[in-house]
């Protein structure tokens, strides 16, 4: 079985090396434009590497799309007369809907993903969702390669994509975000830059690895650390004076409603 990876950026990078090392029975190439990265990725030798779509879509059983959706009508022009209607092709471009990849490729099997940055270091977490005419084993393996950089979970619709994108498409720069300004707050403390990394990384560690193994909520691990009129509960009261729950929903309402918009360009 060949897959050809189109994009050998960053995200296309990860899934070829992650299914590469998971997925032993799959022949992997990538198609990649820009001459400096084709330099690097030959020179790396893990896979062929080809610029041409003429060349590299030969005898291919699956395609994966990891270009900027600002590429993808050129793009799409230039592979349509190689593409097959049997060919799996899987999306992971922001915006663009199946249909829209259906009609500029002519095959009707496709599935479009959103998977996030942690995927670089197998912690990704990935929602897709699958045109109806995809039978079950062809959904197996399609979850099999997306789950190969960590998580990914079927959703039912394009709009779940797009839900997605709010929480974990985008979801590490909120995290990134508040661990910031903790890092911040460490070195306004008298920390020094490292000691305050140190601190805010394992506390954000520590927290994630409690919670993943017992059934508590968030709000009762909250409860266990915070003890009344203790520290804890001075940020947590300043945290919920500030509305800062709120905000944090506001945004992620902001990332899918520019998602939506996003697909309609």
């Amino acid at each position: 079985m060949k897959l050809l990876v189109i994009g050998g950026g960053n995200m296309g990078h990860t899934y070829a090396l992650s299914i590469k090392s998971s997925m032993s029975e799959i022949d992997i190439a990538i198609l990649e434009a820009y001459p400096p990265r084709v330099k690097q990725l030959r020179e790396e030798n893990l896979f062929d590497v080809y610029t041409e779509p003429e060349i590299g879509l030969r005898n291919v059983d699956i395609i994966m799309l990891a270009v900027k959706p600002q590429h993808s009508a050129s793009l799409f022009a230039n592979m349509k007369p190689h593409v097959t209607a049997e060919i799996l092709v899987i999306s992971i471009m922001a915006g663009v809907k199946m249909e829209s990849i259906s009609m500029a490729l002519g095959t009707p099997k496709v599935a479009r993903a959103m998977p996030n940055l942690p995927a670089q270091v197998g912690k990704g977490m990935t929602a897709y969702c699958t045109s109806s005419i995809i039978n079950s084993d062809e959904s197996a393996l399609i979850k099999q390669i997306l789950g190969s950089t960590g998580e990914a979970i079927p959703v039912d619709t394009e709009n779940d994509i797009d839900a997605s994108t709010g929480i974990s498409g985008s979801g590490p720069a909120y995290v990134f975000y508040f661990m910031q300004s903790m890092m911040e707050a460490a070195e306004k403390l008298g920390f020094s830059t490292n000691e305050a990394k140190l601190l805010v990384t394992q506390t954000f560690d520590g927290a994630v690895s409690l919670f993943r193994k017992n059934d508590l909520s968030t709000m009762e691990w909250m409860n266990r650390v915070a003890s009344k009129g203790g520290t804890t509960r001075a940020a947590l009261d300043s945290f919920e004076t500030n509305e800062v729950d709120k905000k944090i929903i506001e945004g992620a309402v902001s990332a899918y409603n520019r998602a939506v918009e996003l697909g309609k360009e």
